[in-house]
């Protein structure tokens, strides 16, 4: 088997990295993709993309392969510093990245999109397509964003707190199945304990963030800082003053919200609406 590289803290490029070794492990083996597929039951094409970097794979996977290839725990310590890469995000949000992942609790509001924390990745597909991207780069960021979501799974996961205008739920998806599968997701996790959805109806009427999608990062210490958001820029904001004046109309708009059961019952109404099948 040839010899690996030592992995330290100054590897840079974590994804490439794991790929890397992953081409380098299977060259060493004399094993072909589809011969690699068959031996461990995945189709052959999903370790070409991985070790493309195109995808992570799941842990699952990564662990079969440690065992096929007889590295213990390599793989996988690998596949951990790729997921929790912040790099793999677009420059404009590592900063937001990294303190999200240090926070203890987190509110949102979703005026138009729902959260990155709450989507399935034929939602994130198309709305990362609707703002430009394509090939590569898009899988990629549909693969970083779905790491995302690992934040809200676990006993040890952060308090999150969404609240969803209904118009969120009231724009579909263009595959019929994608978003059913998207409400069923929805609906999913805010049966999680640490998880409370609210859905803001349109005839709360006109409120202080009905232009502003929004994000509360409670980090250790008791700091709280924000992150707004368009379609065009987001910006963190970490001064007190515009903090707590985002927090007052947070507050605000909460109280015109549905109770947590009631929101739930309406994602599933409106799951009701969405027909099983595409009529032909």
């Amino acid at each position: 088997m040839p010899q690996r590289r030592v992995v330290t803290g100054r590897s840079q490029e974590p994804r490439q990295r794991f790929a890397e070794e992953l081409r380098t492990l299977r060259a060493g083996n004399g094993t072909s993709l589809r011969q690699l597929g068959e031996r461990l039951g995945w189709d052959y094409s999903l370790f070409g993309k991985m070790e493309k970097g195109e995808t992570l794979g799941s842990p699952e996977v990564v662990q079969a392969l440690d065992q096929h290839y007889g590295t213990p725990g390599l793989l996988l310590a690998l596949w951990e510093l790729a997921a929790g890469d912040h790099t793999q995000f677009r420059e404009r949000y590592r900063r937001y990245m990294a303190l999200e992942a240090e926070a203890v609790s987190l509110w949102h509001f979703a005026v138009s999109v729902l959260p990155g924390l709450l989507q399935t990745p034929g939602y994130a597909r198309e709305v990362l397509a609707a703002g430009g991207l394509r090939g590569k780069e898009l899988e990629q960021q549909v693969e970083a964003r779905m790491g995302r979501r690992e934040l809200l799974e676990g006993d040890d996961a952060p308090p999150f707190r969404t609240i969803l205008s209904e118009a969120v739920l009231r724009t579909p998806l263009r595959e019929v199945a994608q978003w059913r599968r998207q409400l069923e997701y929805v609906a999913e996790v805010a049966a999680r304990p640490t998880v409370t959805m609210q859905v803001l109806p349109l005839s709360a009427g006109m409120h202080g963030l009905d232009s502003t999608a929004l994000m509360f990062l409670r980090l250790p210490g008791g700091l709280t800082v924000a992150y707004t958001e368009n379609a065009h820029r987001g910006e963190l904001i970490e001064a007190d003053s515009p903090v707590e004046r985002l927090q007052r109309a947070y507050d605000a708009m909460r109280d015109l919200a549905l109770s947590p059961a009631e929101s739930r019952n309406f994602v599933l109404a409106t799951l009701e609406e969405v027909p099983c099948e595409v009529s032909t």
